[in-house]
């Protein structure tokens, strides 16, 4: 029973909170004001129980299984839920459905968790849809808007979708192995053509959770029609969770087709990172923008996996952490001024740093790490990345890579050039950010700088790597 509690440590954590909450909402209820703080705490103190007690173990056949690597990811993933909890307190204090919206987002998060975790296909899949059906009625949580509904609609749809995909894939998987098991799919792969179909259509569910090119399509219009808050948990924590699982999957279960999918990822990873920088250059609406600018980040995630070693891990790891940061800080500013204003377009961003500085900086800092600029963490996270992808010695793949990174600062410089050099007759008027979301802000602003410049934070995710 130790082993039991011990080894699920963080999926019970989350339960415990959200069945908490679920009583809270069937008792007499709290106002926001006095309800958001407690689960900020609460939130809190599951990101810091998630570093004690952590050692390796496997469970229920070894369809769940754990170590210190992915108990850290899934801290990773619990800072950044802290985090939204902390940057829109304005939006959350408001909102109606205050138990509701962070007990969906802990269902999602349960669901991640287990996915991290599953030890074969079926655990993986169950996981997967109940870390997406949350999702869905997050991004219709603004009832009273059309583009909201539409969103979620588009959400569902292409969920649904991806599902069917993967299921089929596991079925025919199923039929050429024998088996559905993490630990034994790797002796029963021999490359053959039903292999490398079922393989495919595995492949193609993931790209559409990642939203690779030509996967895509959905992400936009979601990202648009949805609270910023659930936009920023979209972006990063069920992107960040998605890449941790595919990454095993790929250097563990599918190890033997390592030919196969080293080409499928070197032709996509080029596809959504030129895609996602194109279309990025032309979006007004700095939710869509974000949204293209998280598909070409995912491209630069796929170089580092594309190396296929113990360097490739660490560097996407390390990334993710830095992406976690730098996206938060970046919706963050976008939420406030959203909230505050109404304003979600690029243009209203003009002449910005003259009545919010200190938004402005934040959102400067974002960008910039986003970007890969020295001396934020961007920049080595997206170095450590070239680095582990130029390890196959395909240097016209790295030259690529680094030719898109110079695109990608057009955009992100447009955005702090238009805040500090562009004037604007009507600017956004002087924002009095709350301390909590202003917290938030510090923390994230702060991460993007030490995370890079702190090198055992790399040694430390380096030693979790066996």
């Amino acid at each position: 029973m130790n082993e039991f509690l011990t080894l699920m440590k963080s999926e019970w954590l989350v339960t415990a909170i959200i069945f908490l909450l679920l009583f809270i909402k069937i008792g007499k209820g709290l106002k926001n004001e006095t309800l958001l703080p407690v689960i900020q705490v609460l939130l809190l103190l599951n990101f810091i129980l998630g570093f004690l007690f952590t050692k390796e173990g496997h469970l229920f056949g070894n369809m769940f299984f754990t170590n210190p690597l992915i108990a850290f990811q899934k801290s990773i993933l619990n800072f950044g839920v802290f985090l939204i909890s902390l940057l829109f307190t304005d939006w959350l204090k408001k909102s109606q459905q205050l138990p509701e919206f962070f007990m969906l987002i802990l269902s999602a998060l349960l669901g991640m968790f287990l996915m991290i975790s599953s030890g074969n296909l079926l655990i993986f899949f169950l996981s997967l849809e109940l870390a997406t059906i949350p999702v869905a009625a997050l991004a219709n949580f603004d009832l009273g808007k059309k583009r909201s509904s539409e969103g979620a609609m588009k959400m569902i749809l292409s969920s649904a979708f991806s599902s069917g995909i993967l299921l089929f894939g596991i079925s025919l998987l199923y039929g050429a192995t024998g088996t559905i098991s993490f630990a034994e799919l790797p002796q029963q792969l021999d490359g053959s053509p039903l292999q490398v179909l079922a393989f495919v259509f595995l492949f193609t569910a993931f790209a559409f959770k990642l939203s690779i090119v030509p996967f895509h399509l959905w992400t936009a219009d979601v990202y648009e029609g949805s609270p910023v808050a659930v936009t920023s948990f979209l972006s990063v924590i069920s992107k960040g969770s998605v890449a941790f699982i595919f990454i095993t999957a790929l250097y563990k279960v599918f190890q033997p087709m390592q030919e196969v999918w080293y080409a499928i990822l070197v032709i996509l990873a080029i596809a959504t990172m030129v895609i996602g920088n194109l279309f990025a250059i032309r979006q007004q609406n700095i939710k869509r923008f974000l949204a293209f600018s998280s598909i070409a980040q995912v491209g630069f995630i796929l170089v580092g996996i594309s190396s296929n070693d113990r360097a490739g891990l660490v560097a996407v790891v390390y990334f993710i952490l830095i992406y976690i940061f730098s996206n938060l800080a970046a919706f963050g500013v976008a939420g406030v001024i959203a909230t505050a204003s109404g304003k979600e377009n690029i243009s209203d961003y003009k002449g910005l740093y003259k009545t919010n500085p200190f938004l402005s900086w934040i959102l400067t800092l974002a960008l910039f790490s986003l970007a890969g600029i020295p001396p934020t963490a961007g920049f080595f996270g997206k170095l450590f990345l070239i680095t582990a992808g130029a390890s196959k010695g395909t240097y016209w793949f790295i030259a690529i890579a680094a030719l898109n990174m110079v695109i990608s600062l057009y955009y992100y410089l447009r955005i702090v050039r238009a805040m500090f050099m562009d004037k604007n007759e009507h600017p956004i008027p002087t924002i009095k950010t709350n301390n909590i979301a202003k917290l938030g802000l510090i923390i994230c602003g702060t991460g993007i700088l030490l995370t890079g410049l702190l090198s055992w934070i790399y040694d430390y995710i380096q030693s979790l790597v066996t």
